[in-house]
């Protein structure tokens, strides 16, 4: 799925949560310099925790790996620009 400069990799969200993601991310970038991806992930962070509540993790980075495990339909991996964003909320105990 493509939304504007964004291509999903990888998901398991409702298609509203894919866009939400996306607009953060935008957002985001638009705020901070696309080298700050400590600043653009607490933003995507912060305004997933306010919409969807506590608990959501946000990295991002031109190059990283990462092993979780998350709620079922909370998971995305997209790109957009030269950055890629992985956003997901951890699964409860």
């Amino acid at each position: 799925m493509l939304e504007g400069k964004a291509l999903v990799k990888e998901t398991d969200m409702p298609v509203k949560m894919q866009i939400q993601a996306m607009t953060s991310a935008s957002q985001a970038l638009d705020i901070y310099d696309v080298f700050d991806c400590i600043s653009i992930a607490g933003h995507i962070k912060k305004e997933f925790d306010k919409i969807y509540g506590c608990g959501w993790q946000c990295v991002v980075g031109s190059d990283f790996g990462c092993f979780f495990t998350h709620s079922q339909g909370t998971f995305i991996y997209f790109s957009m620009e030269t950055l890629n964003f992985l956003i997901f909320k951890g699964a409860s105990s």
